[in-house]
C-alpha cells in the first residue's frame, strides 16, 4: 500500500513532518489515469469506444470534479476495463509516455510548493485514488518521498484480475496518513495536506494544516466554514521550462560540482600567486642588472 520513492529523512530527535498531496487537479491538471487512455489504446489494451468513454469521463472530471457516486461508477468501470491487462505492459506504456503526457500538465505552483516543503525538511507524500502503476512513476517524477495509491489484484499470470486489493479513497486516505504518521513518526498537527475534492475531507481533517486547492463546490463550502485556506493553481508548466534554479541537479551532484569548483578556484589562486612571485623575482633580477 505504501511505496517509498526516496526518503529525505531528518534526525529522529526532531519531530518529523510531511506534506500529503492529492494528485489529480491538485498537482496535475487532469486525471492521471484517464490521461493515459490514448496510450493504452495504441498499446492495444482498450478499444476506440473505451477511449471515447474515458475522454467523456475526463471532461466530466475537469468540468466539476466527481462526487462519491461518480467516483464509485468510475472505479467499477476502470476495474472491469483493466481486467486481463498485462501489468508489465502497463508499466512499460506509462514509462514510455510519462514525460510527454504528465510533465506538461504539472502545476507550476504545486511543483514549487513541493520544493518548499522539501526545503523545510518535510517528506512529500502523494495520496491518490489512481492506480499504483500510474501514480508511482509520477511520484518519482515529482520527487515525492512516498506514494499511497489504489492497488489492483494481480494474478499468477501477471495480469489484473479486475479486483481491487486496496482502494485509496475517502476515509481510506486518512487511514493511510495516520498509518504513515505512526510508522514514520510524523507529528500530524504540524503536517500539511492538499486536495481539490470534498471526498478528501477526512484526509484534510487528519492534519493540522489542511488546504483546499482548486476546490470543487462542496470542498469550497467546507473550507470556508472551517476557515481552511484555499489556493488556486492555474499554470501547468513542464518541469524543464521552469526557472533554472528549480531544475538543478540532485544534491549529491551539486556537492561534487561545488567540490570541483572549489578545487579549481584554489588551483587558480595558487597559479596566480606563483605567477606574481615569479614576476617579482624576474623584476628584481632586472633591477639588480
Amino acid at each position: 500500500m505504501l511505496t517509498p520513492v526516496e526518503n529525505h529523512s531528518v534526525p529522529h530527535s526532531a519531530p518529523r513532518t510531511a506534506a500529503f498531496f492529492d494528485l489529480d487537479k491538485t498537482v496535475i491538471a487532469k486525471s492521471s489515469t484517464l490521461t493515459f487512455s490514448k496510450s493504452f489504446y495504441q498499446g492495444g489494451l482498450i478499444n476506440r469506444r473505451a477511449v471515447l468513454r474515458t475522454a467523456y469521463a475526463q471532461f466530466v472530471f475537469l468540468a466539476g470534479g466527481a462526487d462519491h457516486d461518480q467516483m464509485e461508477r468510475m472505479r467499477e468501470y476502470l476495474s472491469s476495463l483493466c481486467r486481463g491487462w498485462d501489468v508489465a505492459q502497463v508499466r512499460e506504456i506509462v514509462a514510455e509516455t510519462l514525460h510527454d503526457l504528465i510533465d506538461p500538465i504539472i502545476y507550476d505552483e504545486a511543483a514549487s510548493l513541493i520544493e518548499e516543503h522539501h526545503a523545510a525538511g518535510r517528506d512529500v507524500v502523494i495520496v491518490s485514488t489512481s492506480g499504483a502503476e500510474v501514480v508511482e512513476p509520477i511520484g518519482e517524477l515529482l520527487g515525492a518521498d512516498r506514494v499511497v495509491a489504489t492497488r489492483m489484484v494481480v494474478g499468477e499470470d501477471g495480469r489484473f484480475t479486475g479486483e481491487v486489493e486496496y482502494y485509496a479513497y475517502g476515509p481510506t486516505k486518512a487511514e493511510a496518513v495516520r498509518e504513515l504518521a505512526a510508522s514514520e513518526g510524523y507529528d500530524l498537527e504540524r503536517c500539511y495536506a492538499y486536495s481539490d475534492s470534498a471526498t478528501d475531507v477526512p484526509m484534510l481533517e487528519a492534519v493540522g494544516n489542511p488546504c483546499a486547492v482548486n476546490p470543487d463546490r462542496a470542498l469550497r463550502r467546507e473550507a470556508q466554514s472551517r476557515g481552511w485556506p484555499v489556493r488556486s493553481f492555474t499554470r501547468p508548466v513542464p518541469l524543464k521550462q521552469r526557472l533554472p534554479v528549480l531544475s538543478l541537479p540532485p544534491r549529491p551532484v551539486l556537492a561534487v560540482i561545488a567540490a570541483v569548483s572549489a578545487a579549481v578556484a584554489t588551483a587558480g589562486l595558487v597559479w596566480y600567486a606563483s605567477r606574481r612571485r615569479t614576476g617579482r623575482e624576474q623584476l628584481a633580477r632586472i633591477t639588480r642588472v
